[in-house]
């Protein structure tokens, strides 16, 4: 309940400021921290990407921001009356639609995507200090998860280790799960579903003590959130396992120092004591991985040069030299090249051998 009168008292002061700004016959606008790679500060001390000091300012009597600040404001309505004040969650999907009208007496139309909307309520997130999901706010979900771990949703109990191959669905809000039970030494998070479903079905987890978390690609908001909370409320560590290129480099990158997008929600999503597991370009080497060389594109060898010179690791020696093995390589990796060493390599040797010497890069 006291989350609940925050996140409604925060908005509610949005309003009644907009309101007084109009009584004193003032154009009303409203001050948005800026959200661009500008405004983006790399702080040492906390090893996380934060959002700087530069503010914008949106005003209604101004061509170019009144249709912005009108989405803002309806969306901050919609957020706080539909759903915040009745206890209900809507998916970003569907806070599109219920914006979505012809102004009247106008052929324009309020939101015309969902990007829009969904820029809106990023807005929000930044000008009110709440997240998305003190906002109630869902995304879509894009994981798995399977361990020794039972958690309180709701009133649901539920066993992660008693929900098949498929694991437990990670929903995109996962702040309000608690843990009842977790029995676990470490936690591996991988981008690809493939792997994870090796690793279940050869009941890696179980025999190794762990909790084995996916994605779909990118970690979403949800997953992030989880992990943080594992890692801080249970004191478990992580290892990030991605394919060796610069899309999966960038992933373990993300889950560690935060991303530019949402930096303004970093003290709740990064975690600063992830560590990166593999594929390595050590790895090519030592398990005769040459063959699965899949050549890269200007797209892939651009990206490798952005993530290079990537304030965290530009003085990271171990990466560095990562990196300059990948430019000589000329080609990237995926992680299923370890199955030429037989369906289960992953799972019975490569995991539990490099978990056990250690060999992680930080």
């Amino acid at each position: 309940m006291e989350k609940k009168n925050k996140s409604s008292k925060e908005l509610q002061n949005l309003g009644k400021d907009l309101v007084s700004q109009i009584k004193k016959g003032k154009n009303p606008k409203m001050k948005v921290p800026q959200r661009t790679i500008n405004n983006i500060v790399y702080d040492k001390k906390s090893n996380t990407l934060k959002l700087g000091n530069k503010e914008s300012t949106r005003e209604f009597f101004h061509t170019g921001q009144a249709k912005k600040f009108l989405q803002t404001v309806e969306i901050a309505k919609i957020i706080k009356k539909e759903l915040i004040d009745t206890g209900k969650h809507e998916h970003l999907r569907g806070i599109f639609y219920m914006a979505k009208r012809t102004i009247p007496k106008t052929n324009i139309n309020l939101v015309d995507d969902q990007v829009e909307s969904d820029k809106a309520i990023e807005d929000l997130e930044v000008i009110t200090g709440l997240s998305r999901e003190q906002l109630h706010t869902s995304a879509n979900k894009m994981g798995s998860v399977v361990g020794k771990v039972i958690i309180k949703d709701g009133e649901d109990a539920i066993d992660w280790s008693k929900l098949g191959r498929g694991g437990w669905s990670i929903p995109s809000i996962t702040d309000e799960i608690e843990f009842k039970k977790v029995n676990a030494k470490y936690i591996i998070y991988m981008e690809k579903a493939s792997i994870f479903e090796r690793l279940v079905e050869d009941k890696f987890w179980e025999k190794n003590n762990c909790i084995l978390v996916t994605s779909q690609g990118q970690t979403t908001r949800g997953i992030r959130r989880l992990l943080q909370r594992l890692s801080e409320e249970e004191k478990l560590p992580i290892y990030v396992l991605t394919d060796l290129d610069p899309w999966g480099i960038y992933i373990y990158s993300v889950i560690k120092y935060g991303s530019i997008a949402l930096a303004h929600a970093s003290e709740r999503l990064t975690i600063p004591g992830v560590k990166f597991l593999g594929i390595t370009a050590d790895d090519v080497t030592n398990y005769g991985l040459e063959k699965h060389f899949i050549k890269m594109n200007e797209k892939d060898l651009k990206r490798l040069k952005q993530i290079s010179n990537y304030q965290w690791f530009k003085n990271n020696k171990a990466w560095q030299r990562q990196f300059k093995m990948l430019k000589e390589f000329k080609a990237k990796v995926e992680i299923q090249a370890l199955s030429s060493k037989g369906i289960s390599f992953i799972s019975e040797k490569y995991l539990p051998e490099k978990i056990k010497k250690k060999e992680f890069l930080d």
